[in-house]
């Protein structure tokens, strides 16, 4: 889904706040940036895009201190009032979810108190409510920020990061700022950003979805192979080509499924399934089909695929796997039932960061590498996990490297290449192509594609319209803990999809009631024939 467009301000002309210059910086085996120079002017929103693996984060990560550079130069321009400084959101805000908006604001430093003074003393509410107030929201600053919604999260940590700077002609870098929101929250947290653009500061927007890139930004730079590839203005750019520039060309398409025909027992059946978020629902989903799960976020969409694979307690008056009942649900018994949950969080609940690539493929099962002594044949496993990366194009495809190390979208084939080992039988997808850019996405569906050609059930749990279209055959769309709709054929579309979720109709959206999201127009997709899927 697409916020609403907003004409992108020309780019000013003044002298760059930030200028870098023939930035290098190589790690072993690999140049991650190659002589990439860039400028921001005060008022600016800079997108930079690119492949996973194409050298944004190392280019982030070099100018917030984390990494040095080999070669060249980072420039920050020097005010009357003080020099220009970067401050950087990161995708995972760095707040406490725990804490509330004045306790978030004060985590950076508090002002006015001391001691064990605690931080929600009426200056130090007002404070917040102004910070936040900068911004054109209002909301309870006394609520703990986990009860808050995404964009407000993000809006909290926008006003941290401005806060206690002594000019406006400073920096500001977003990593990924929108991955968690729904088109609604974009225009906010947008507005926001929008808002200290005009106030002077220097933006840089670094976004997989290029259509957000053309709706906020003024400019955009282009990443490729750790080389600066275009930098050009957003008057013109359109979708098309900025997905060339950032592919070079070679975007895999779409292609038109197989027609598959579903016969025999279902590979799940689920009836009146109840736990966190869900109030009785009801599934079926055969050999070889790939059924979405759509909703707006609090539809129980979100809590479905830990509930089915039993990381999350749940009970339910029928629950099979292949014909066989399946009560006292829990991972290991999931695994053992060849049943694969690839979680939206790959970094908390889909891998373990500090293990090598080939550690986190081999983990569920590590059985089959077992030698006639029963220890590990680190031979078997070095050339399963080679033969895994090279078939999931995990580039670079370093055994030994620490998952962590990894760009978003090889993290994401390695966590499906650690589930496809096990040949599942169902397989649970939740947000698959969170985070990823349009190349690994493309890759994604492809192991989506076969993973169903070779029999596996799949249910797709997504808040991306556009994804579960390609996707699926029919798809179950969620409110309120249940499933209120079926949609397959000519009704699955994204439009009907995003009504749907939010309760309204076509005939809603046509007549003066309630303004429906909006739906950016996107390229003829195509997805699995409904044939005999219902």
């Amino acid at each position: 889904m697409t916020p609403t467009t907003v004409a992108p301000e020309a780019p000013p002309t003044d002298s760059p706040i930030l200028r870098v210059s023939e930035m290098t910086k190589s790690f072993p085996g690999t140049l991650a940036l190659d002589r990439v120079s860039l400028e921001l002017h005060s008022g600016e929103i800079l997108a930079v895009v690119g492949h996973n693996g194409s050298g944004k984060s190392t280019l982030v990560k070099i100018l917030a201190g984390v990494y040095s550079k080999d070669a060249g130069e980072v420039d920050l321009a020097k005010h009357a009032d003080g020099d220009t400084e970067i401050h950087i959101i990161h995708q995972d805000l760095g707040l406490v979810s725990q804490l509330n908006t004045v306790e978030n604001l004060g985590l950076q430093g508090a002002r006015g108190v001391s001691g064990f003074t605690p931080f929600d003393g009426a200056a130090e509410k007002k404070r917040a409510r102004e910070l936040i107030g900068r911004f054109g929201e209002e909301f309870d600053v006394t609520l703990p920020i986990g009860q808050l919604s995404p964009a407000q999260r993000s809006i909290i940590a926008i006003a941290r990061a401005l806060d206690g700077w002594t000019h406006s002609r400073n920096v500001l870098i977003l990593d990924e700022p929108t991955e968690a929101l729904h088109a609604s929250e974009v225009d906010l947290l947008f507005e926001a950003v929008k808002r200290v653009a005009a106030q002077g500061a220097g933006v840089i927007f670094i976004s997989h979805r290029l259509d957000e890139v053309l709706t906020l930004t003024s400019r955009v730079a282009v990443l490729r192979d750790g080389m600066k590839v275009a930098d050009e203005a957003r008057a013109g750019l359109n979708h098309d080509r900025l997905v060339d520039l950032v592919t070079g060309g070679s975007a895999v398409q779409d292609t038109l499924s197989t027609a598959r025909h579903f016969a025999g027992e279902p590979a799940l059946t689920v009836r009146n399934l109840r736990g966190r978020g869900i109030e009785g629902l009801d599934l079926d989903v055969r050999p070889g089909e790939i059924v979405g799960v759509a909703g707006v976020l609090g539809s129980g969409r979100e809590t479905l695929p830990s509930l089915l694979f039993g990381a999350t307690q749940a009970q339910a008056e029928t629950f099979q796997v292949a014909g066989e009942d399946y009560d006292d649900r829990n991972p290991a018994e999931s695994i053992r039932r060849q049943i694969a949950f690839v979680p939206g969080d790959r970094s908390v609940f889909g891998s373990i960061p500090r293990l090598t690539a080939r550690e986190n493929i081999t983990l569920p099962q590590l059985r089959s590498l077992r030698n006639r002594w029963w220890s590990i044949s680190k031979d078997k496993e070095r050339a399963e996990t080679q033969q895994l990366m090279d078939s999931y194009d995990v580039k670079p495809p370093r055994l030994e490297q620490t998952f962590s190390l990894f760009s978003g979208g090889n993290q994401q084939k390695i966590v499906f290449a650690k589930w496809m080992r096990n040949e599942p039988r169902l397989l649970i997808l939740e947000e698959p192509t969170q985070g990823v850019d349009i190349g690994a996405k493309q890759s994604i569906y492809q192991a989506i594609d076969r993973a169903a050609d070779t029999g596996a059930a799949v249910v797709v749990c997504s808040s991306d319209a556009k994804e579960l279209v390609r996707l699926c055959g029919r798809v179950h769309v969620m409110r309120g803990g249940r499933i209120v709709r079926e949609l397959a054929g000519e009704e699955l579309t994204e439009t009907e999809l995003v009504l749907t979720g939010y309760g309204l109709t076509s005939d809603d959206a046509a007549t003066d009631g309630p303004a429906a999201p909006s739906v950016a127009p996107s390229s003829p997709h195509t997805h699995h024939e409904s044939e005999n899927r219902t």
